[in-house]
């Protein structure tokens, strides 16, 4: 049966768009379905607007603290509204990349509207029936808002809202220790915010090596952020126009609250179970080639679960668009997914934690630790703090690695590089630029050798006997 389009995309976000545009360019015919405005969380609420705010935290920061390189700027003040305005700048300079007229220009239907499924090769929209060879779901996610007794009554904001306020609340609390929550918590206390971070877990930023979050963690408390670790808001409160939250044994006015606990796929009004598409608490249910159930349906991006990451999302939509469009061989491979947490310091990761390298190849494990402050372009610009950890096995494989310091989310690619085309660790000791922070990776990976060297008596007692010999000649 004839069908009216190769693919129909519903999503107008990372993931989708970078389908649609390369299909568009392949010369197959596309529709791309939005219902708010094309360029997705990242554009609007994530990535770009989070990044400009944090890169004027960080100038606000540097001036206060100038005093230490003999810089005395003891009358500065910040305007927050003028960040904020530096943030939508920021967004609207970018914008123009996603914008309809592009997709359109590059031959992409661009509908706006909500639909859903009709059947298992249906789409309805404003009315009207599409038909396609595949479908792509692309619909990202959305904030996940805890069931907390007067949260709603009381007011928050998520990352939907927080980028569009004019003011710098006195106080905020924040629900969630996760990277969003550490890094828009140090941002609003450099602006001018005193920050509570309310942490269920035993550490901020959970899912990092616990020596790496420990880093973060210090520098934040020593910036009079409030860390309050294994605690959850049990109620909250309205109290002389501020906001009371009851947690435990802690309570607390604050002036506004930020949510930022999680995510949940946004997947309700697709009518998914008319196409046979099956979903799970995490998203979208998909095979290791991005197919839902329906082999004529994939996911792809935060709708799926997984790594939430535009970068991953942008990579699940290459192994899509070339199995939605030809043939479904390709496969998501996420052995070597990189992330970083744009923090000061910066965190970045790769690969397997120590622990968990420990847990698979047991005592053929080596743990090569740099630290930033041996690093001596870390010394001149005084970012000493941190360290770079790089985890292989006795042979030289890289296993992982974990990048606490200065422009930490830089420095990794080097070593995801390494871990992409299974270079030995050796392959970074390389020449690198002397003075420059990457240093501290070529460091790191020399330590394999000097560790084993340390180990080998045998091989020490050899060289102490050959050299002797060659000093009595």
């Amino acid at each position: 049966m004839a069908v009216d389009y190769d693919l129909v995309v519903i999503g107008g976000g990372s993931g989708g768009l970078v389908i649609a545009s390369a299909a568009a360019q392949l010369k197959a015919k596309v529709a791309l379905i939005e219902r708010d405005r094309l360029g997705g969380d990242c554009l609007w609420f994530g990535c770009v607007p989070s990044k400009s705010l944090i890169h004027a935290s960080r100038v606000a920061y540097e001036v206060k603290n100038a005093a230490k390189f003999g810089i005395y700027t003891d009358n500065y003040n910040i305007n927050f509204a003028q960040a904020a305005s530096h943030v939508q700048q920021v967004i609207s300079t970018i914008q123009p990349h996603d914008s309809p007229e592009r997709f359109e220009s590059l031959g992409v239907e661009v509908i706006f509207g909500d639909g859903q499924f009709l059947d298992n090769k249906t789409f309805i929209i404003n009315g009207r029936k599409l038909t396609a060879r595949a479908f792509v779901i692309a619909t990202g996610s959305r904030p996940a808002i805890p069931n907390i007794p007067g949260l709603n009554q009381a007011g928050f904001l998520t990352n939907e809202q927080v980028f569009s306020i004019q003011d710098c609340p006195q106080s905020l609390a924040i629900m969630g220790g996760g990277p969003i929550g550490c890094e828009l918590g140090q941002a609003f206390s450099r602006l001018g915010s005193k920050v509570t971070i309310l942490s269920s877990r035993n550490q901020i930023l959970p899912k990092e090596d616990p020596e790496a979050a420990k880093v973060v963690q210090d520098q934040l408390l020593s910036e009079d952020i409030v860390i309050l670790n294994n605690t959850k808001a049990e109620r909250i409160e309205i109290e002389n126009s501020q906001k009371k939250i009851i947690a435990g044994n802690h309570t607390f006015l604050v002036d506004e609250i930020l949510v930022s606990v999680g995510r949940v796929p946004n997947v309700e009004s697709l009518n998914l179970e008319a196409a046979g598409v099956t979903i799970s608490q995490s998203g979208i249910k998909v095979n290791d080639k991005l197919q839902t159930i329906n082999p004529r349906i994939y996911a792809c991006g935060d709708v799926i679960g997984g790594y939430q990451f535009t970068h991953v999302a942008g990579y699940e939509s290459v192994v899509v668009l070339t199995n939605a469009l030809f043939f479904p061989i390709s496969k998501v491979n996420y052995r070597v997914i990189p992330w970083a947490t744009f923090t000061d310091p910066e965190l970045a990761r790769v690969g397997l934690t120590e622990q968990q390298a420990k847990e698979q190849y047991g005592e053929d494990v080596y743990v090569l630790k740099q630290p930033f402050s041996g690093v001596d372009r870390a010394q001149a610009e005084a970012k000493t703090l941190g360290f770079a950890k790089i985890i292989t096995k006795g042979n030289g494989e890289i296993l992982g690695a974990h990048l606490v310091g200065a422009s930490a989310g830089e420095l990794i690619h080097e070593i995801v590089l390494a871990m992409s085309h299974r270079l030995k660790v050796s392959a970074l000791t390389g020449i690198h630029i002397y003075p420059t922070l990457s240093e501290v990776n070529s460091k790191a990976a020399l330590l394999l050798k000097k560790q084993q060297y340390a180990a080998n008596t045998w091989q020490q007692t050899l060289l102490e006997r050959f050299f002797n010999w060659r000093r009595s000649l």
